[in-house]
């Protein structure tokens, strides 16, 4: 193919036979692409000299296999000290894809693998789209998830390309689209197998067909008098699920489409936008828990673990729903119970799991497929992990070890996903105790990604390696934590959720405690998340940890459990369900909002704080990861302890003394914030 090859830094350009030039770009020294000053920079010199020597067309590729661009460089972002800096860097990639736009001959974007954030910013600047037709392409504008929305003009080129309605939608959400999706929605010209795309690419560059343009019913929905009740719905929308106070991108991103659509300042607008929200607490934190997820994710190396066939004792929910989710990851997986009787509500919510996750008949049949019911355990000789997932009985937990462990292939995972039970204890039914390792999920396994990999102090790396590794092969996030009562994510959690109990038998109520959370930035109020947990999880998981962490597990607790109210699962617990949903008081008195806030909060940041001086987990940034995504802590502070930076220690520390005195010495501040 090329006539010409000229090699700079970051990217690489051939002209072929045809006059095509072919621009790849291969960042230096790096293994994804992704779009930092100096890739800007060098595209905009090669621009120019483009431009004074037009080729035919020229078509942007990837020289990774990991993808085609992964946004822009994050770090940057982070060293932002000012509106002026942050413009500077916005303006950089502005103007750069101003000039790809402006080209006079034919541009497409070639895309191969992910394609995020200023990777589809530079596409849109691009005449065509062509994109490879595989389950690893994925196109998005994930901004908000750092606490932006998209400032290259992605904005404004995709709101004047399609429906605002999916345009709107995609950057408030930061959904990906597979490439059959985006070509239905018009973001894309075609999908087409990796044999025919450079072929395609080529022609797209030759023949030039009509761009794509907004529809006729994009054209309406975007006038002038219809906008303004567009954002209105939108922003009413997204406040359910991401508060403003805490989460500004969205509103941001609407005020801007509702007031400067079609203006010739939109581009500018955009850039000035972005610029104030950079300077924000909330983007500093969304980033650091980007980089913590990043961090997580390369804890665990797949080709630590050659993994086909996955074996599951346990069919309750827990049981049930790690089987159904490495099913749905493509999985051979046989799930062990009693008796025939008792898979079944596990076999009916893995059929909806499916229906839900999966888009054709052939996938969800599949995955059917993958699921196979073994009451009688013939599945554990041949399974590469096999995961214990039975109730919290330490006698039960022994027999099905003293039973599996003869029959498991020698270098197969075995695992418990205990909740609260200490593994030396587990391992002592075993023959080869330092096998054991604990693989701890959390409910619901669909929503929640992390889980904790619960170590001995005899256990071998490579076995922490291994487990690291299922977790990555099934698309979560794996947290080494030493073992120990209610290991991190529990042991932070259950104060909290006591202290909010606590407060319920002080007489404050429900709605007030869930109130002060969620206003904070909990997903969910400790007292609703008691109810769906289950209060007598709930007051296993308490009685366990009350003497290790100096506390009186709540009357109430108990006398609600004996009798056998116990939340969102029997209709009643501390709310009334109709529906699955609890009923709430709307004229409950909300109390003193920032005393119970408080009272919650420095329960949960003491207990992590104790954790860390006790190496539970290995630094803090880990901690902070666990706690985010075991717990929904609000991501935009950052996790717990970044949260407790931020406000402060000496004021923390001081507060919580106050509350000692006020409220008993479960405020006492750990030793290790004097330090």
């Amino acid at each position: 193919m090329n006539q010409s090859t000229k090699q700079y830094v970051h990217w690489r350009s051939e002209t072929d036979s045809q006059g095509i030039l072919w621009l790849t770009l291969d960042r230096d020294q790096s293994s994804i692409n992704y779009l930092s000053q100096a890739v800007l920079t060098e595209l905009g010199k090669l621009l120019s000299e483009i431009r004074s020597q037009l080729p035919t067309a020229v078509i942007f590729r990837s020289g990774k296999k990991s993808g085609f661009i992964a946004g822009a460089d994050v770090h940057e972002f982070l060293q932002v000290k000012n509106q002026q800096d942050a413009l500077d860097l916005i303006n950089l990639g502005q103007n750069v894809f101003n000039q790809i736009e402006a080209l006079p001959c034919p541009t497409v974007a070639l895309i191969e693998g992910f394609c995020m954030g200023g990777g589809t910013e530079l596409t849109l600047a691009c005449d065509y789209r062509i994109a490879r037709d595989d389950r690893k392409t994925l196109i998005g504008l994930p901004e908000v998830k750092l606490g932006i929305h998209p400032g290259f003009g992605g904005v404004v080129r995709l709101t004047r390309l399609l429906n605002p309605l999916q345009a709107l939608e995609m950057m408030l959400t930061g959904r990906s689209l597979r490439p059959r999706q985006a070509q239905r929605m018009g973001l894309i010209d075609y999908a087409q197998p990796e044999r025919l795309l450079q072929r395609a690419a080529t022609q797209l560059a030759l023949t030039r067909p009509q761009k794509r343009s907004m529809p006729w019913q994009g054209k309406i929905l975007s006038a002038a008098p219809l906008r303004p009740l567009i954002s209105w719905y939108m922003k009413k929308q997204v406040a359910k699920k991401a508060r403003p106070e805490h989460y500004p991108a969205p509103s941001a991103l609407l005020d801007l489409w509702q007031h400067h659509y079609g203006s010739p300042h939109m581009m500018q607008q955009e850039a000035l936008s972005v610029a104030s929200l950079v300077q924000g607490d909330t983007v500093h934190n969304l980033i650091r828990v980007f980089f913590l997820q990043t961090r997580l994710k390369g804890l665990g190396d797949k080709k630590s673990l050659q993994l086909r066939h996955v074996h599951v004792i346990g069919a309750g929910v827990m049981g049930g729903d790690i089987a159904a989710w490495c099913a749905l990851k493509g999985f051979k997986v046989t799930l062990q119970d009693r008796e025939p009787k008792y898979l079944s509500n596990a076999f009916a919510r893995a059929h909806k799991l499916f229906q839900r996750k999966l888009k054709t008949r052939h996938e969800r049949n599949a995955a059917i497929d993958r699921l196979i019911p073994d009451s009688k355990g013939y599945g554990v000789p041949h399974a590469d992990v096999v995961i214990e997932a039975i109730y919290e009985n330490t006698e039960a937990k022994h027999a099905i070890y003293q039973t599996i462990e003869p029959q498991m292939k020698p270098d197969a995972l075995l695992a418990t996903n205990t909740s609260s039970i200490p593994l030396e204890t587990l391992a002592q039914g075993l023959k080869q105790p330092h096998r054991l390792i604990g693989l701890h999920f959390f409910n619901p396994v669909a929503m929640m990604p992390l889980v904790e990999i619960i170590r001995k102090d005899d256990s071998s790396q490579s076995l922490v390696d291994q487990a690291s590794a299922f977790a990555r092969h099934i698309g979560k996030l794996p947290l080494p934590v030493h073992s120990s009562p209610g290991f991190l994510v529990n042991r932070i959690l259950v104060p909290y959720l006591v202290e909010a109990v606590v407060l319920h038998q002080e007489g404050v109520a429900a709605e007030a405690i869930d109130k002060a959370a969620t206003d904070f930035g909990m997903p969910m109020g400790p007292v609703e998340l008691a109810d769906t947990v289950g209060l007598d999880i709930c007051l296993s998981v308490a009685e366990n940890l009350s003497e290790f962490c100096h506390f009186e597990v709540p009357k109430v607790l108990k006398r609600m459990v004996a009798s056998k109210t116990l939340g969102k699962k029997t209709g009643s617990g501390f709310y009334t369900y109709k529906k699955g949903k609890p009923v709430r008081d709307r004229d409950a008195d909300m109390g003193n909002q920032t005393e119970i806030q408080n009272r919650l909060v420095f329960r949960l940041l003491n207990e992590a704080r104790a954790c860390l001086r006790e190496g539970i987990v290995a630094d803090r940034d880990l901690l902070d990861a666990g706690v985010v995504f075991g717990t929904g802590f609000a991501p935009f502070r950052g996790g717990p302890l970044q949260y407790a930076e931020d406000r402060g220690i000496k004021e923390l520390v001081q507060n919580m003394k106050i509350y000692q005195q006020r409220f008993g010495d479960r405020f006492q501040p750990d030793e290790a914030w004097l330090e």
